[in-house]
């Protein structure tokens, strides 16, 4: 909890401000969920802070749901091109993704249980940044490419780079290393990531 409270505060997620009149709030609640490894032995144990978006209206705090996320058979291509010429096969995790985008409505949230700021307890969150549970949460972050959602690519002067994006796994392949390590130092100065290597383990695959 504390993790994702810190992830929340050094992206400025969200500032409390007295509530409007006239508006209601939506709720947030705590999810906790396993991550594991290739073994099936637990890793890591995460807590998520989540809106309950389902009480946000159509109009109101959100406009639009629809979110695109890469179907499985681009994945298994891909790493077929990439087994088949000895490509290398990275794998990032972008830390709490959802909180990179920012807000064109305005959304009051109440405060999370165990963080109600101390002295502030009849305040909200004005949300500033997109957050999980929320309607259009999904929108916010990279731009998709249109002649492949959440596929992307890059090929000149001989090197070849593709991104496949699912959420907040990422893969990374390429035929130059230089080249990769470049394109992921870009992304570090965009995101939070977590370098997970090569790849050995991804979407139960």
């Amino acid at each position: 909890m504390k993790d994702e409270m810190d992830s929340i505060d050094s992206n400025s997620v969200w500032k409390l401000e007295d509530l409007p009149e006239g508006i209601k709030p939506i709720g947030c609640k705590w999810i906790y969920k396993k991550k594991r490894h290739t073994d099936g032995k637990v890793e890591t144990y995460n807590a998520r802070l989540v809106a309950k978006g389902y009480t946000q209206k159509k109009g109101i705090n959100y406009e639009q749901t629809f979110s695109l996320v890469v179907m499985l058979k681009p994945i298994y291509i891909l790493l077929y091109i990439a087994a088949t010429l000895d490509y290398e096969i990275w794998q990032i995790g972008v830390k709490t993704t959802f909180l990179n985008g920012y807000l064109e409505e305005s959304i009051y949230m109440i405060q999370p249980t165990r963080y109600i700021a101390k002295g502030h307890e009849h305040k909200v969150c004005k949300l500033l940044r997109s957050i999980y549970g929320l309607k259009q949460y999904p929108t916010f972050g990279l731009e998709q490419n249109i002649d492949g959602p959440c596929v992307y690519k890059h090929i000149g002067d001989g090197n070849v780079v593709f991104l496949i994006l699912y959420v907040d796994d990422v893969l990374h392949i390429g035929n130059d290393v230089g080249t990769l390590s470049l394109v992921k130092l870009w992304l570090t100065q965009q995101f939070s990531l977590k370098d997970l290597g090569e790849v050995n383990f991804i979407l139960g695959i």
